[in-house]
């Protein structure tokens, strides 16, 4: 049992010792001390914009005007309430004449009266017939409308500096020259 924890704790000792020294390799290497540095300019000598192309969705309303045939008949919506009415009046009247069994007679006689008569007043003032008619209603209905941009993502910038020619991306355009680190480090051999 206490042979086990030794060779565990051994282990983990080997374990942080490697990750450690790696550390301090990566740290002597790859060290940038801003305070130290030293900045030059160099040639820009070409840029080329890096293009994007994107979808754009615009909403348009579109409306057009369709053929409707709406029913003109003794049940339209045109004359229902002129029917309507007649029969009313006709039903009040009919309620006048007669008493017990007559009455009831004459009251649905007189709503079946005026409902024709209601009716055929609608009809004459309306000037229609029987039958469907023909209107126009406009219609309208959102759709979506594509189309496609080119938009720029930035700029490949190449230039020269000590006679070697590099290249790097930037968000703008730097113009004729771009400033840049100048860094200079031993290579320890």
């Amino acid at each position: 049992m206490f042979r086990t924890y030794w060779v565990t704790a051994i282990g983990i000792g080997l374990a942080a010792a490697s990750v450690e020294a790696l550390a301090d390799h990566d740290r002597d290497h790859y060290r940038y001390d801003d305070r130290h540095a030293e900045y030059d300019y160099a040639r820009v000598v070409d840029v080329e914009p890096l293009r994007r192309r994107i979808r754009v969705s615009e909403p348009v309303r579109e409306c057009w005007d369709e053929e409707v045939y709406a029913s003109t008949g003794p049940l339209s919506s045109n004359h229902i309430g002129s029917t309507l009415v007649g029969a009313l009046i006709g039903g009040a009247l009919g309620n006048q004449v007669g008493d017990g069994r007559g009455r009831q007679v004459a009251r649905a006689a007189g709503a079946i009266i005026g409902g024709a008569v209601g009716h055929n007043v609608s009809r004459e003032r309306h000037g229609q017939r029987y039958g469907n008619e023909r209107r126009y209603e406009e219609r309208c209905e959102v759709r979506y409308r594509d189309s496609y941009e080119e938009r720029i993502d930035g700029y490949e910038v190449t230039y020269v500096y000590a006679g070697r020619r590099y290249m790097t991306e930037m968000p703008y355009d730097p113009g004729d020259r771009i400033r840049i680190r100048v860094d200079v480090t031993p290579t320890g051999g």
